[in-house]
């Protein structure tokens, strides 16, 4: 009799894994990967195309991880964040928004001030600086007098000292607009850190919240500088106030503010809202917590942040992990920290509940170093 015991499928995601021309740059090419190289001699082989509109990004997009989960896990091509969000800009749409007109009117107001946080870059990963420039359209037309931006600076999916160049176009945007001003500068290591590494966030909350940073300076332009004159990328720009000249305290996050954080992709974000919301909050000590008038995300970072979000997750149906579990069959997600995320919430469409059937299993990522290039292996080890 036939043996009809289902037998185990391994779908692997080697993350980052790219073809390219052989050449100096391509790390794939250069390495011993003997595996790899059976596989492809005794097994089918394909490629997928993983950015522009393949995966549901404007043309000349490059992919990433979050994308690249989520359209597996759908099976088909998903429209993106940050796709949706350039589409209401253009349209128009955007400035009528909801929930962020909702802050803004709130904000008028009351006479308080409102802050807009989040990654200063073009590269649409995470973020773009045309809706952060939107925003500040949008706090005009509302007739919001007090806006404070605090910048995350890039280097990770943009050249590492092309942080100068954004931060150029932003002051000639606050300029421009007659509005707003910057009032701290960090860099994504600290204020975007996602593997619970509370020390760096730690030192990102004090500027915000405290005002106080091991660095001062009077302008963004000069905080950007000085970082590369003490060899700091624009990654690990350590947090920076920015002093107004005539003395008037830092623009930190006060109680009654709005906060708007602007990234659209949610993973690196959710540790510092964490800090700004949560009651039980305790990453690290907070002498201060702002009683805050009001929070807004650009998108869901997560179900139990319960926060107003302007553009709130489509509903995806028929995915790969739901369509497992309605026939009955069991699945085994598998990742160390850094992209657990990604084979649970964005595997799963944006699904923070595990599917019937579906078990996770979680390996820490290695923290003894600062970053993994000092330890590519990571945990695979283990």
């Amino acid at each position: 009799m036939k043996n009809s015991k289902v037998r185990p499928v391994l779908l692997a995601i080697l993350d980052g894994w790219g073809e390219a021309p052989p050449g100096p740059g391509n790390a794939v090419h250069l390495a011993a990967t003997p595996n790899m190289d059976r596989w492809r001699r005794e097994y089918p082989f394909t490629t997928l195309v993983a950015h522009n509109g393949a995966v549901g990004l404007p043309e000349g997009q490059m992919g990433n991880s979050e994308v690249g989960h989520l359209n597996i896990g759908a099976g088909r091509t998903v429209y993106q964040d940050f796709t949706r969000i350039s589409l209401a800009v253009r349209e128009g749409s955007f400035f009528s928004n909801p929930a962020l007109t909702a802050l803004m009117t709130q904000v008028r107001e009351r006479g308080s001030a409102l802050h807009l946080l989040g990654l200063l870059s073009d590269g649409g990963v995470h973020s773009h600086i045309d809706h952060l420039v939107a925003l500040l359209e949008m706090a005009v037309r509302q007739g919001v007098e007090r806006v404070f931006v605090h910048p995350f600076m890039d280097g990770r999916d943009t050249p590492p000292q092309s942080g100068l160049g954004y931060m150029e176009a932003l002051v000639a945007a606050l300029d421009r607009l007659k509005v707003g001003r910057v009032a701290t500068v960090c860099g994504r290591y600290y204020a975007m850190d996602r593997d619970k590494r509370w020390d760096r966030v730690a030192l990102a909350w004090q500027a915000l919240v405290e005002g106080r940073a091991e660095r001062t300076t009077l302008d963004p332009l000069t905080a950007v500088r000085d970082a590369y004159g003490r060899g700091e990328s624009d990654e690990f720009i350590k947090p920076t106030v920015i002093s107004h000249p005539d003395g008037t305290p830092p623009a930190s996050l006060r109680d009654g503010d709005g906060v708007i954080f602007f990234n659209f992709r949610a993973d690196r974000a959710r540790q510092l809202v964490s800090a700004l919301i949560n009651d039980d909050f305790s990453g690290f000590a907070r002498p201060r917590r702002p009683l805050l008038g009001g929070v807004v995300t650009m998108t869901s970072y997560e179900k139990g942040f319960a926060l107003p979000v302007a553009f709130p997750p489509q509903t995806l149906e028929r995915i790969l992990g739901e369509e497992v579990s309605r026939h009955g069959l069991k699945q085994l997600r598998i990742a160390e920290t850094e992209k657990y995320a990604h084979v649970t919430y964005f595997f799963n469409g944006g699904r923070e509940e595990p599917f019937p059937g579906e078990e996770r299993a979680l390996i820490p990522s290695a923290r003894q170093v600062a970053t993994y290039d000092l330890k590519p292996e990571m945990s695979a080890p283990e």
